[in-house]
Order: C-alpha cells, then structure tokens, then sequence
C-alpha cells in the first residue's frame, strides 16, 4: 500500500509542478492493432469529449482523485466512452487508496485487451478496451484477492450504469 501512496502522491505533485492541467500526456497510440470498432481520429473528436479524446485515443491520465467515479459505490456496470462495450462490475470495484477507480477484474477476459507499456522506468501492463482499442490505464500486482491485481483505471475512459452488475 505504501507504494501505492507514494506513487499517487509523485503523480499529483507532478500535475502540481505542470500547472495543475487535468492530463500527463502520454503520446498518441502507437500500435497497430485493429478492433471491431474503429472510427477515424476526426470520428473519435466528434463522439468524444476533448478529456476523453485525450484518455481513450492519446494515452493521456487523468489526475489522482479527479473523477466522480472514484468514489462511486453504486451497483452497475462500468462500459468503455468510446464504444459502450460492459468492461467492470461494481462488484470487483475496491477502494486502492491511489485516487483512481479500482477493480481486481474485469467483466470478462474479452471485455479487455492489454500490452506492455515501456514508456516509464519500469515496465507496466496497459489495459485497453476489446472492442475499440481505448485505453482505460494499467494493471498492477498489488490488488485484492481473489485476484491479487488492480486493474487502475481513468474514469473518463467509462460510463458508470446503475442496476446490474453483469452486462446486459
């Protein structure tokens, strides 16, 4: 947990010494997949909002503890903005303390893709939506059990429906 903290804590005072902007950008998308919903970058601008162009197309983050669904701890599911595909239930959400929405699973294997992020010291897991490609953020091996990982998610990236908590 102390990793964690310390981690949230670089990243916002990071934000801090940038201006406060509500994104670290990443760089644009740089590979070469293709997904059953894809739509041209001017396609993307027209459905989506610029903060989650900026998340789902760009690779962007969006600050610690800026989003809503952070605290959310209603019952639902939580589907890709870019596409609405079903990604999360409510019921694998935890709190991991970082100030990003957490979840120790997805909805189902298929609901998400992941490939290896080199872009910092150390190597991560990005985690992006099955169905358009959008990224949603990262996974880590410090989450609960029964998974014991924490999939670190961009609430930008997603669409919180009440009711269900599987897809329907």
């Amino acid at each position: 947990m102390r990793r964690r903290n310390f981690l949230a804590s670089a990243a916002a005072l990071a934000v801090t010494a940038i201006g406060g902007s509500l994104f670290f950008r990443a760089g644009a998308h740089a590979n070469d997949e293709t997904f059953p919903v894809s739509k041209t970058e001017d396609e993307w601008r027209k459905l989506l909002t610029p903060d989650q162009f900026a998340v789902l197309r760009e690779e962007a983050t969006e600050r610690p503890f800026s989003s809503q669904l952070n605290d959310n701890k209603k019952a639902g599911v939580y589907a890709c903005a870019g596409c609405d595909t079903p990604a999360y239930s409510s019921e694998t959400k935890f709190d991991s303390g970082t100030g990003w929405p957490s979840f120790w699973a997805p909805l189902s294997d298929d609901a998400i893709g992941t490939r290896e992020d080199f872009r910092l010291i150390y190597t991560r897991t990005e985690v992006h939506c099955a169905t358009c490609g959008g990224h949603f953020g990262h996974i880590f091996d410090d989450g609960p059990a029964p998974t014991g990982k924490r999939h670190c998610l961009n609430g930008v990236a997603l669409n919180f429906r009440p009711g269900p908590t599987t897809a329907s």
